[in-house]
């Protein structure tokens, strides 16, 4: 999966490459902008949305501040079907949810501009700042028999995943709303180094392929699963699909309709 993550960006960019010499820009691009973009992750260890603003300081970089949010896996999880539950699935073991929400700021740099339509601009970027680890308790929906009726009476009842419960009597998994009063939290920092592919024709548009590396501190183990080898450190590669537009884009308009 790590090597697909980290080739797609290789592909847009040879398809950059082979468009690069298509229609030529017929007014000079507009590089003093500053930017709002929405980001769609997929991580090495789950999922994820990003959130960024990018403020010019010159041709060449911005400043940025972003807000992540991320549902992070464990990398031992594994998912059981129950053919007798209509197929419901559930991970054996699994303790609690794990969500991460990211407040940072960083900068932006473009090592390489781009000149005509249909080419790309290639830019890196880092950020860090304070991050919040959200546990959510897990339930389970288990078979249970009351052993005083003759045949017993069987129901279901709503339960915390512990050692003594096999997965043959896990009917699923509960509502994600139940033990929702019970989330706990645990600060931490973050670090985040990326490579931006943008290739938006348009000057006012962003679109735009990422790839980026990014580290979660915690001052002790997050419990995801029932086992010892929960970690206080995440380390995550992503592949991301960002979009947005121009702040400034009247100016843009302005300025290319001109004629200058």
């Amino acid at each position: 999966m790590k090597k697909w993550i980290l080739g797609i960006p290789l592909l847009i960019l040879a398809e950059g490459f082979l468009f690069a010499q298509g229609d030529l820009r017929k007014n000079p691009a507009i590089f003093y902008r500053n930017e709002r973009s929405i980001g769609i992750l997929l991580n090495s260890n789950g999922w994820g949305v990003s959130a960024r603003f990018a403020k010019r300081m010159n041709a060449r970089n911005k400043n940025i501040w972003e807000i992540d949010f991320a549902n992070i896996k464990h990398p031992k999880e594994v998912k059981i079907t129950n053919s007798y539950a209509n197929n419901r699935s559930f991970v054996y073991g699994k303790t609690n949810l794990f969500f991460n929400f990211r407040g940072g700021w960083g900068k932006q740099k473009e090592i390489y501009r781009k000149i005509d339509r249909g080419g790309i601009s290639i830019r890196r970027f880092f950020s860090f700042g304070p991050v919040l680890g959200v546990l959510k308790p897990i339930y389970y929906e288990v078979y249970k028999t009351d052993g005083t009726g003759n045949p017993p009476q069987y129901y279901i009842s709503e339960e915390k995943f512990n050692a003594g419960l096999g997965h043959g009597s896990i009917y699923g998994r509960a509502s994600f709303f139940k033990g929702i009063n019970e989330i706990s939290v645990m600060p931490g920092i973050y670090g985040k180094f990326g490579m931006s592919f943008e290739y938006s024709t348009s000057d006012i548009n962003i679109h735009a392929i990422e790839t980026s590396v990014s580290l979660d501190l915690f001052p002790k183990k997050m419990e995801i699963l029932a086992t010892d080898q929960n970690s206080f450190y995440y380390l995550t590669l992503s592949v991301s699909y960002r979009f947005g537009k121009v702040v400034d884009a009247r100016g843009i308009v302005k300025e290319s309709n001109s004629g200058y």
